[in-house]
């Protein structure tokens, strides 16, 4: 599949503090966060890249609501441990992306509570507004967020384009998986480089 800059948006997944700094509420309840850290150097040639070809540049960041009223079973029942250092509540710290990948006026951040960028959100109208069909993913997590995002997009009929050295996983064997399962049935696997080319 040939990737152009035509109808095409770069989509940033949950690239946060909480998930990348070593302060962040996911190192605050053990995980390590250091195995997400390299998707950073990846998502921000995208994003670069895509500022200068005139790509739209989309965000999304993964939030709850104070109290976790809106947060289902991840932070009430399957791992509670978020609940109890506030992960990601929106209007803190540990929500807000990193500081090397702030958006740019008139990007677009999409706030979502569940791990697909198209459950609950406003995604897919932004997406049809601006006539966009092919969707170039790169940030966190590979095996949750990112695989969700592009299980959804590609049932939609989005062509995918993940980048495979533009994302990471807490576990290698899930990242793997990950990609092979988005690159069998969902969409592409791509590289920054490739990337980087196509819209240069």
């Amino acid at each position: 599949m040939t990737l152009t800059k035509d109808r095409t948006a770069l989509l940033v997944v949950d690239m946060q503090n909480g998930f990348l700094d070593a302060e962040g509420s996911m190192a605050r309840i053990g995980m390590p966060h250091e195995a997400l850290t390299p998707a950073l150097p990846g998502s921000e040639r995208l994003v670069a890249a895509a500022r200068e070809a005139g790509v739209p540049v989309i965000y999304t960041r993964y939030v709850y609501q104070p109290g976790y009223v809106d947060g289902g079973l991840l932070p009430n029942e399957l791992v509670p441990q978020m609940a109890e250092v506030q992960a990601l509540v929106d209007g803190t710290w540990d929500a807000e992306i990193v500081p090397s990948l702030k958006p740019g006026p008139g990007e677009v951040v999409i706030d979502k509570s569940r791990p697909s960028s198209f459950y609950g959100t406003q995604l897919e109208p932004v997406l049809t507004s601006q006539d966009i069909r092919t969707l170039v993913i790169c940030g966190v997590t590979t095996n949750i967020c990112v695989e969700t995002t592009a299980r959804d997009a590609g049932q939609r009929d989005y062509r995918v384009h993940v980048v495979s050295d533009a994302v990471a996983e807490y576990d290698p064997t899930r990242n793997e998986v990950a990609l092979g399962t988005i690159g069998f049935a969902f969409g592409w696997l791509a590289t920054t480089d490739e990337v980087v080319a196509a819209w240069a």
